[in-house]
């Protein structure tokens, strides 16, 4: 009735962007990811106790975070045939949630992974993935390690969307993502907000949907090569065209500030000096950089002479996986 489950973010390399289904968080379009290594979430549940409780780094968690967090344990109740009555959970992070990393996914997909074990459910990827995408959407893509694929599937209650593990975290041990921290606030309007803005308003959305599932194969293509150029111009050019889509919703939205801009600039500045760097960008201002291990020195010093205030260095990430070691 207890277990723990320690889950890392990911990046999506070609962006997932709006919710077909809001209550099941399907998306429009397929999107896929790379999972982040050392960067993680330890969560730990247990049912059976007298009331529910959820504490996250930390805090005790209301609103709508707890509802989330209380509404995916429902539905590992209800694959079972105990009453496994209430439940109390706790999860800690290693990093900071403001750093334009996906903490709600690495959260989540801990939260499937030793909901199912507290619950005496079998191991099961797809399982917990879907199991995951209910509490937030990129959280399927971090039950796996390596480069993930979420496949947005056309079924209307969801059995078909999930991830799969398109190559494992061993597959690409040179690749580095450096998360350049340019503004630790928190975003005026929130992803989902976002998502659901420009989904209803922006005129570009639908020709978003079509250019991000057509990338997907293309992103796979350059992964299986190990071809970094390649993979970076993708991932700079579907990263621009999210963006864009968002620009022109009604009224417009902006993620970037000026900081974010002039650390693009100086990438594509530094790629003239033969220095193999591109970026990604979530809906938040702190690009992520795509290199190399012979050039992530070069792009944390990039990060840093461009105003950066902190600068976290990934590897590829493994698949979630239980502890022994328990939060309380």
């Amino acid at each position: 009735m207890k277990a723990t489950a320690l889950a890392h973010p990911n990046i999506a390399l070609v962006k997932y962007w709006g919710k077909r289904d809001d209550a099941l968080i399907l998306p429009h379009q397929s999107s896929l990811s790379l999972t982040l290594s050392p960067l993680s979430v330890t969560t730990t549940v247990e049912f059976g106790v007298p009331t529910d409780a959820v504490e996250i780094n930390g805090h005790t968690s209301k609103g709508s975070e707890r509802e989330r967090v209380l509404r995916l344990l429902e539905s590992v109740r209800a694959q079972t045939k105990d009453a496994l009555g209430p439940a109390k959970v706790v999860s800690r992070g290693d990093f900071p949630m403001a750093a334009g990393l996906a903490s709600s996914a690495a959260g989540f997909a801990a939260l499937a992974v030793a909901g199912r074990a507290a619950a005496g459910l079998p191991s099961d990827a797809r399982a917990a993935s879907i199991l995951a995408r209910l509490g937030s959407g990129s959280a399927c893509r971090s039950v796996e390690g390596g480069f993930c694929e979420w496949q947005r599937g056309e079924r209307p209650d969801g059995d078909d969307s999930f991830a799969v593990q398109r190559f494992d975290a061993a597959h690409w041990p040179d690749l580095r993502m450096v998360v350049a921290v340019l503004d630790r606030g928190e975003k005026d309007v929130k992803s989902r907000d976002g998502m659901k803005q420009t989904v209803e308003t922006s005129p570009y959305y639908a020709a978003w949907v079509r250019d991000a599932e057509e990338e997907v194969p293309r992103a796979r293509a350059h992964i299986a090569r190990r071809d970094l150029q390649a993979l970076g111009e993708l991932c700079e050019r579907n990263a621009w065209r999210m963006h864009s889509t968002s620009l022109a919703a009604d009224p417009p939205l902006c993620y970037l500030n000026a900081g974010t801009l002039g650390l693009i600039q100086h990438l594509r500045e530094h790629r003239k000096k033969g220095i193999p760097v591109w970026f990604t960008l979530d809906a938040g201002p702190n690009p992520v950089l795509l290199t190399d291990a012979a050039n992530e020195v070069a792009a944390e010093a990039l990060a840093r002479a461009c105003g950066a205030l902190d600068v976290i260095r990934c590897v590829p990430g493994g698949d979630a996986v239980l502890k022994q070691e328990h939060l309380f």
